[in-house]
């Protein structure tokens, strides 16, 4: 039998069913022996009258359970949930609670550092901040108020692994996870540079513009884009979702698309310079309702824009705004132009929403004979699934007919059962969809396809029937997907 481990984190999964008749419906997948072409019959009988039948008692029979257990992982979801619900009518973005125990065990593992070794969080006075939850009751931790926050601080000190906490803080965690009171603004999105991504129709006019030989970037379509570009593409893609909130870490961005110091702006004139850096546009966005909050330990440019900094220092972490505010003031690096006149509007120009060719989808899957397949969390193959095969970044036709999409960069995504989702999502759109519309709202058509999950549970996007082995996606990780898939057309 295959059991499928489930993560860190509390997501909608089709591996056990509750029906409105109080019927509870668990699936798992059983890998009968054989050798050779024989099937082995004693072991197969083994397994289905004895095995099975005692994987069911422990799983889920009741007098099997730590009952009390179950019940504090339901309230604790619960608690989870209901605090997240909180967090705009407090003005913030995030909350982090006290005594949270960030650090993971290691680079390969989401399971928490040893408590014994780990430094518990701890807010600083001055963004303390208490709930009173429905089931645990008083909390107390860090809220970070919507705008623009920095996170700053020496290397290794803890910075990534705060942002690392606040971009899994969409999902819930399980109990004693550390992370457990770790939410976000459910619609925040990692922002990173992507060299080599695929970019189809979009708008990065408010961040690249007078590309050399008059290029065109209010419809930018490019088969391998650059880090600055790429970047481009995130931010308008995320913000034509609605994205709320955007989490950028200066290690994985690209310098030229954050700052352009005055030493630079001396040495190019501003009319050779394509790239309008995010500095310049942060506050334009704080004042359209989207919040940033970055790690950034490599230039203070960004003290003078910020409505808070905070410092990480050996993983425990201090209100320093006051400080970098003085400092932005001595210490002039550059200057910011003021906004040109219409600003806004060229972001909601390029958040207007551009609609996908339905169309494109099913010739994808026409060319590459309807297969899918999902063996990791950060890929799909589209074709023959060649073991060891694969396309190049974003998903490349090799040659074979073969198309493997890279979801390596959506960090968002944090299981193989909801790329098994996204997979089947795109045949939906593909087959089904595309023979009832053309085209269609790139967010409409994917909040159209993610309310029938919900509805109808899973299973409606899988083509075998119900299966065990899904989870529900954001639309943020959907869309990435879609972005992502070379063949697909889509219109500014």
């Amino acid at each position: 039998m295959t059991a499928l481990k489930a993560s860190q984190h509390v997501v909608q999964r089709s591996g056990v069913i509750f029906d409105a008749d109080g019927v509870v419906e668990a699936r798992l997948t059983v890998a009968l022996p054989a050798r050779g072409r024989s099937i082995c019959g004693d072991w197969c009988r083994e397994i289905l009258t004895g095995t099975l039948l005692d994987v069911v008692s422990r799983a889920l029979l009741s007098r099997a359970l730590d009952m009390s257990a179950l019940r504090a992982h339901v309230l604790s979801v619960e608690d989870q949930a209901w605090l997240r619900s909180q967090l705009s009518e407090r003005g913030a973005v995030a909350f982090v609670k006290d005594g949270a125990i960030l650090p993971r065990a290691s680079g390969a593992s989401d399971t928490p550092m040893d408590a014994a070794k780990a430094i518990p969080f701890a807010s600083p006075p001055s963004m303390a901040a208490e709930f009173t939850l429905p089931n645990t009751g008083r909390i107390t931790g860090m809220l970070i108020p919507k705008g623009i926050t920095l996170i700053v601080g020496g290397g290794f000190h803890g910075k990534s692994t705060l942002l690392q906490a606040l971009q899994l803080g969409v999902y819930d965690h399980v109990p004693d996870d550390g992370r457990e009171f770790v939410v976000t603004d459910p619609t925040a999105v990692k922002i990173r540079a992507e060299d080599g991504r695929c970019v189809c129709g979009a708008d990065i006019s408010p961040f690249i513009n007078n590309l050399p030989l008059g290029r065109d970037t209010t419809n930018f379509s490019s088969a391998d884009a650059s880090g600055s570009t790429s970047q481009a593409a995130n931010v308008v893609e995320a913000l034509e979702l609605g994205a709320g909130t955007l989490l950028i870490d200066e290690d994985l961005a690209a310098t030229n698309a954050l700052v352009r110091d005055l030493r630079m702006q001396a040495l190019v004139a501003a009319d050779k310079e394509p790239i309008t850096p995010f500095v310049e546009r942060v506050g334009t966005l704080a004042g359209l309702g989207v919040s940033t909050v970055m790690v950034i330990g490599g230039t203070g440019d960004y003290f003078s824009v910020a409505d808070k900094v905070l410092m990480m220092d050996n993983y425990r972490i201090a209100d320093v705004t006051a400080r970098a505010k003085e400092i932005a003031t001595q210490y002039v690096q550059m200057e910011l132009p003021p906004p040109p006149p219409g600003n806004e509007a060229v972001f909601e120009r390029c958040t207007a929403g551009r609609s996908v060719d339905l169309r494109s989808i099913s010739e994808l899957l026409r060319q590459t004979e309807g297969r899918v397949t999902v063996r990791r969390r950060d890929s799909i193959t589209f074709g023959n699934a060649r073991q060891g095969a694969g396309g190049d970044v974003g998903g490349r036709v090799d040659g074979s007919g073969e198309v493997t999409l890279d979801l390596g960069a959506v960090e968002q995504l944090v299981e193989t059962a909801q790329t098994r989702a996204i997979a089947g999502a795109v045949e939906l759109l593909g087959t089904e969809l595309a023979r009832a519309g053309a085209s269609a709202r790139v967010r409409d058509v994917l909040q159209s396809v993610l309310n029938r999950m919900e509805a109808e549970g899973l299973d409606t996007v899988s083509k075998f029937g119900p299966v065990g082995d899904l989870a529900m996606p954001r639309i943020m990780e959907l869309a990435a997907a879609l972005n992502r898939l070379r063949g697909v057309s889509f219109r500014s």
